[in-house]
């Protein structure tokens, strides 16, 4: 596999969108909005259904996102979600972060989230960042860290899918314990002004413990990365079944409690 290249794991399965649909600005960037102001210019890359972007628009008004992705169908359901909201400052383009068809010093903040976990060359792909964001500008990432993702009760099954997942995810060119290592990548692209942090997401209502775990049963057993895991010789479809039915046991625990936490970096330019 080429050094940039790398498969999406996870794909664009209805299971994989419930997740990202879930996503805002509030829950997934609270590290970067503090910093935004109106009349910015934003790109939004790997922006996904456009939750997100559609957030950043509304925060940076009268300032324009450009939200890139490297799927147009994905592109097309992000612009359905900018009408729906009555946005009208949000552009949308294909792209490969590794090399944006954008000209040096275009952006006043250029975002990604959980973007640099799934590409071949994270800081290739921070330098290309960098290059298109402007001197005083921010770049901002956010990566989840699959290692460090911990739950209660250890249901038989759970681990599987934790050693399952890293497997396939390194064997399609990505980095699943990505969050620790954001620091690392910046400061091998050439950053030297960046603030760390740390978030998570928590899961531990009957609600969002039924969705959580829905959602990931569904990803283990439909989508792309339940695919790659069978075709890379990774489990066989009798073990995805059986890890789909871990989560769901996991999903009806009464007190059952899931941490996904997240490494961030806040880069001036």
């Amino acid at each position: 596999m080429p050094e940039e290249s790398a498969v999406y794991t996870h794909g664009h399965h209805e299971s994989v969108l419930r997740s990202h649909r879930w996503r805002t600005a509030a829950n997934s960037a609270a590290y970067l909005i503090g910093g935004l102001r109106p009349g910015m210019a934003v790109l939004d890359v790997g922006c996904g259904p456009g939750t997100i972007t559609a957030d950043l628009a509304v925060l940076v008004a009268p300032g324009r996102v450009t939200a890139v992705d490297a799927s147009r169908e994905v592109l097309e359901g992000a612009a359905r979600v900018a009408v729906e909201r009555g946005l009208e400052n949000v552009g949308f383009a294909v792209a490969d972060v590794h090399a944006l068809d954008f000209p040096d010093d275009s952006f006043d903040v250029v975002h990604a989230h959980q973007v640099l976990q799934h590409v071949g060359d994270p800081v290739k792909a921070l330098r290309e960042m960098r290059r298109v964001c402007r001197p005083g500008g921010v770049v901002a990432a956010r990566d989840s860290d699959y290692a460090a993702m911990t739950w209660y009760p250890e249901v038989p099954g759970m681990p599987e899918w934790l050693d399952l997942y890293r497997r396939v995810a390194r064997a399609s060119g990505g980095e699943p314990d990505a969050g620790r290592r954001l620091l690392s990548w910046a400061r091998r692209a050439g950053f030297t002004d960046i603030t760390p942090t740390a978030a998570a997401w928590c899961f531990a209502t009957p609600e969002n413990r039924a969705w959580w775990s829905g959602l990931w049963a569904d990803r283990t057993t439909a989508s792309r990365y339940g695919e790659l895991a069978v075709d890379g010789g990774h489990a066989t479809p009798e073990q995805l079944t059986a890890v789909a039915r871990a989560w769901r046991a996991w999903g009806e625990e009464p007190d059952g409690w899931f941490m996904v936490p997240h490494g961030e970096i806040l880069c001036r330019v």
